[in-house]
């Protein structure tokens, strides 16, 4: 027996999924390049011990291309 829903196929607004999703995927990008940013510096600052301005300074190329590649023009 199955209980009655509020689905009809065809029939529901999806402009709010769409909008969700997308809000998903470019938190999921920045998240993830802030994530690669953190991970970069303190693995040459704890692990390789280089120092603290050589694992800024190779953060700070890390963000700064992976800003660059998120802001670039997409084909759609």
């Amino acid at each position: 027996m199955s209980q009655p829903t509020d689905y009809k196929p065809g029939h529901m607004d999806v402009a709010s999924h769409r909008d969700m999703y997308q809000l998903f995927n470019i938190l999921l990008h920045w998240g993830g390049l802030a994530v690669a940013t953190l991970l970069s510096f303190l693995v040459l600052l704890l692990c390789a011990h280089a120092g603290v301005l050589p694992s800024l300074i190779v953060a700070v190329i890390v963000c700064g291309a992976g800003v660059v590649w998120l802001l670039r023009p997409k084909a759609h």
